[in-house]
């Protein structure tokens, strides 16, 4: 499919794959229908996961740290915190400090029903100056840190990247990458992610990769065969030298979803100034790169929502300048949004969130289609008041609200 048939199509592939027919039945306390009460009903969650990086939510003070929280809560239900080992273990042992700020993050998420991501437990680069490049040596390190972060964390993170980039880490002269290029990538990243599974059989575990090429297929390939237990395939996409044709994005899907594993989308990045890596900074926002922004993102975040194998989009990161100083943030520098930011607001909270009313009939039911995800559900009658909370999902679903 070309670009314009890939988002006329769009929204049929939506209402098929991302919303789900429910019956809303009222009944008074002996279980009879009752006819003609009004159900309000609200989406409060999405199923699926729009997410961003939340590195920076305790960086700022007053009125500017109220106004990050409130921008990143008002939009996103997924948040992906930081675990890169030479930061969180500056010194061999010292890891109170930064294990403190990850849980205060998570807990702040858990409050406002943000699912949290750890990222990433295993990667060749932010390597500790004082990590051994020996693998025999790194290996019983990189065991024990895995298992300690997972299981210190279950039930606040029960996400992760558990290796990250793979495919290059031979390139490094590190524990990680003489581990590889050892013992090859597959074989790597397996043992990885059992450790992370052993620490919670529950997890979703995730391998993550920018390298989008036959390696990278390769690799999935081999985790597969070696039956390593990861729950899905991240994908990163950050265009600081130019966007990604739509074509390319959907046959990015298409690519990876034939392993038969979920596809999150872990690292967007869109910049809203000159093109290109590692700029000179300041690498400033344009009014023009803002508009072309604010054009593309709403296609891309379509086209990926509309392919059935995405479970998540994840942006990369919400303010101006964190990521490689570029003008790739939803709001600027002074936390400002920028117009890509409403666009998104008005496909994820509008567009592709469901809420409605309707009125029971003769059998005390009420029909309605909606996104899948949480919802708050009100039924209003002669027999009284009152309000629920229900899960739309994929299949057959039949909501009970007694009254009276």
């Amino acid at each position: 499919m070309n670009a314009q048939e890939i988002l006329s199509t769009a929204d049929s592939r939506i209402e098929k794959i991302r919303k789900a027919d429910v019956t809303v039945k009222v009944v008074n306390r002996q279980g009879r229908p009752l006819a003609g009460v009004q159900v309000d009903v609200e989406q409060t969650r999405h199923a699926f996961l729009f997410g961003c990086n939340i590195f920076g939510l305790f960086s700022y003070e007053g009125e500017q740290q109220r106004k990050y929280h409130e921008l990143f809560s008002s939009l996103w239900n997924f948040a992906t915190l930081g675990f890169y080992w030479g930061a969180y273990e500056p010194e061999r042992g010292r890891t109170q400090a930064a294990r403190e700020l990850q849980e205060r993050i998570a807990r702040w998420c858990k409050e406002r029903n943000i699912t949290t991501k750890g990222h990433p437990l295993v990667w060749h680069e932010v390597y500790p100056r004082w990590a051994p490049s020996s693998p025999d040596e790194a290996k019983p390190l990189l065991r024990d840190r895995v298992r300690e972060i997972v299981s210190q964390f279950k039930g606040l993170i029960d996400c992760w990247d558990v290796v990250n980039e793979a495919t290059v880490s031979a390139r490094f002269d590190n524990g990680v990458g003489n581990w590889i290029k050892r013992d090859g990538a597959g074989a790597v990243v397996a043992e990885c992610i059992g450790w992370a599974r052993e620490a919670s059989p529950k997890a979703t575990l995730l391998y993550n990769d920018y390298n989008i090429s036959a390696d990278f297929e390769r690799l999935v390939e081999e985790l597969i065969r070696r039956r390593a237990p990861f729950d899905a395939v991240g994908i990163q996409s950050h265009m600081h030298g130019g966007e990604w044709t739509l074509e390319r994005a959907w046959q990015v899907c298409e690519t990876y979803s034939r392993f038969g594993k979920p596809l999150h989308f872990t690292e967007t990045t869109v910049i809203s100034g000159e093109h290109g890596f590692m700029r000179p900074r300041p690498w400033p926002t344009t009014p023009d790169g803002e508009a072309r922004q604010a054009d593309y993102v709403p296609k891309f975040y379509t086209v990926l929502f509309s392919h059935p194998a995405v479970e998540a989009i994840t942006w990369w990161d919400l303010m101006d300048g964190a990521w490689q100083g570029a003008p790739a943030g939803l709001v600027r520098a002074d936390l400002s949004p920028k117009p890509a930011y409403h666009r998104l607001m008005s496909l994820i909270k509008g567009k592709w969130s469901t809420k409605d009313t309707v009125r029971t009939n003769a059998r005390g039911e009420a029909s309605l289609r909606g996104f899948l995800g949480d919802y708050r559900v009100t039924a209003s009658g002669a027999a009284g008041k009152r309000t629920q909370n229900f899960n739309l999902k994929r299949g057959k679903n039949e909501w009970v609200i007694r009254l009276g």
